[in-house]
């Protein structure tokens, strides 16, 4: 394998969270090779499995002085210049948006006007990699590459458990829905983020686009609706006609 004297990566599709360098197996690298970590990157250093080295935005040559974990575990019997093998993961620091969620299946919901409801819902997030170390060592591991959609895959179970939970504690039907939705929200964001710290990872925005029952339900609670408009109406008219027959009473 050949020696390199550059390292470095960048994202052209816009979606990569890690990169791996090499992509398969150890890299081959010599003492005094560049190391290039652009603007919102880290560049995370492994040998033998293990987390070593992390560096920060910059231009870094490779030398005994700025890897002291490596340099304790590489053979240096020729002044230095011996060739080591490690990989690099690149970790993209930026804040990722717009990003998807939804309920796999139906939340199953008791609901104290309408019984046994199944719900489904949807919305977007935003996040960024807090502990770059943390999230390759418990997420990512010998992945070559890690984007945005194996993250939203992996991480919608999270949402759909803590939303599972918050609607239980905080709701007793979705008819009171409307004017939960913030409360709903803000207690989804708080638990998720704790599942996302866990990882690594920070949890910036959190949004619910909607919760909606199946339509069969939508149509009960039009028709519900439809109901209470024809009594209101029917009362009023009631109202109406009591008020005309008094007025006609009180005439002399």
């Amino acid at each position: 394998m050949a020696l390199l004297d550059a390292i470095e990566w960048q994202d052209v599709s816009g979606d990569e969270i890690v990169h791996r360098w090499p992509a398969y197996g150890p890299g081959n690298i010599k003492f005094g090779a560049q190391l290039t970590v652009r603007e919102s990157q880290v560049a995370v250093f492994f040998r033998d499995g293990k987390a070593l080295d992390v560096f920060q935005p910059g231009r870094h040559t490779l030398e005994t002085a700025n890897l002291p974990l490596l340099n304790g575990l590489v053979n240096l019997p020729f002044g230095g210049k011996t060739p080591f093998q490690a990989e690099v993961y690149y970790v993209n620091m930026k804040t990722f948006t717009d990003l998807k969620w939804g309920t796999p299946s139906p939340i199953i919901f008791r609901d104290t006007e309408l019984h046994t409801v199944r719900l489904r819902s949807f919305g977007a997030y935003t996040m960024r990699v807090r502990e770059p170390q943390l999230f390759v060592n418990t997420i990512v591991g010998t992945e070559n590459a890690y984007d945005t959609d194996a993250a939203q895959s992996w991480l919608r179970d999270f949402i759909a458990a803590r939303l599972t939970d918050t609607l239980g504690e905080v709701m007793d039907t979705i008819l009171d829905l409307p004017k939960l939705y913030d409360e709903v929200g803000i207690a989804v964001k708080a638990r998720v983020g704790e599942d996302f710290e866990r990882y690594g990872l920070e949890l910036l925005d959190f949004i619910i686009s909607a919760i909606t029952p199946p339509d069969e339900v939508m149509e009960m609670i039009d028709e519900r609706g439809r109901q209470a408009a024809a009594t209101w109406l029917r009362q009023e008219w009631e109202w109406a006609q009591a008020s005309a027959w008094a007025r006609r009473w009180r005439k002399p």
